[in-house]
């Protein structure tokens, strides 16, 4: 079975259309049903204003979190040389849309808005991608590893500090956990390279940078 080769023209064009898409919220997804839907309307409750600013400014830092993802995936199926590295980043990509897409309706839902600065978050880990993809499949793979293991803890983290009233963010975001969690092992069991720990320190830092700016921003 032959692959279709893309110019670098081609692919100027397709990343230029990604970051539109996805700055724009409109990337494509699973089509996988809203989480928060199976909640009973008995179970709705009402936030008061501080719970629902708390509630507004951690599901504002997961979306840019989701904003990052797809770039860095765009970016590393963008570089990689291997057909089916690509398609697993194109795949893992489509799937993060669907938590990018319930994040934004949550958001909404909360009266809230997304990340003024998500067009530097997409831009900046486009290139922290590019550059692993560049690198070779297994450090992609390793790389991708690593993130969605942080992604996981830092989910853990959100879900003890929403609002215990809030149960459509906690079930969007346990869900979204879960997904991780699959990614995470799925680029482990394909041959990720463990990443050197500074690597890993700087990965920590640089989401730590992220979340403060896009919990205000």
């Amino acid at each position: 079975m032959t692959h279709a080769r893309y110019s670098w023209t081609d692919k100027l064009c397709l990343g230029i259309d990604q970051a539109v898409r996805a700055l724009a919220d409109n990337v494509k997804t699973t089509s996988r049903p809203y989480p928060a839907d199976t909640l009973p309307k008995s179970e709705l409750a009402i936030l008061d204003p501080t719970q629902q600013k708390q509630a507004a400014a951690l599901m504002r830092i997961n979306h840019a979190g989701e904003i990052c993802a797809q770039a860095l995936y765009h970016g590393q199926g963008l570089a990689s040389r291997n057909y089916h590295v690509q398609e697993k980043m194109r795949e893992a990509a489509i799937e993060e849309g669907d938590h990018l897409a319930w994040c934004k309706r949550r958001l909404d839902d909360l009266g809230s808005h997304t990340s003024y600065l998500n067009p530097l978050w997409y831009s900046g880990s486009f290139m922290i991608g590019a550059l692993a993809g560049l690198l070779g499949d297994r450090w992609s793979l390793g790389f991708v590893a690593e993130t969605e293991c942080q992604v996981v803890n830092h989910l853990q983290n959100h879900l003890q500090a929403l609002p215990a009233e809030d149960k459509q963010s906690h079930l969007v975001l346990q869900q979204m956990q879960q997904d991780e969690a699959q990614h995470r092992d799925s680029a482990i069991q394909s041959g990720a390279q463990e990443l050197p720990g500074w690597v890993k320190k700087l990965m920590t830092l640089t989401s730590k940078i992220m979340v403060k700016c896009a919990y205000w921003i």
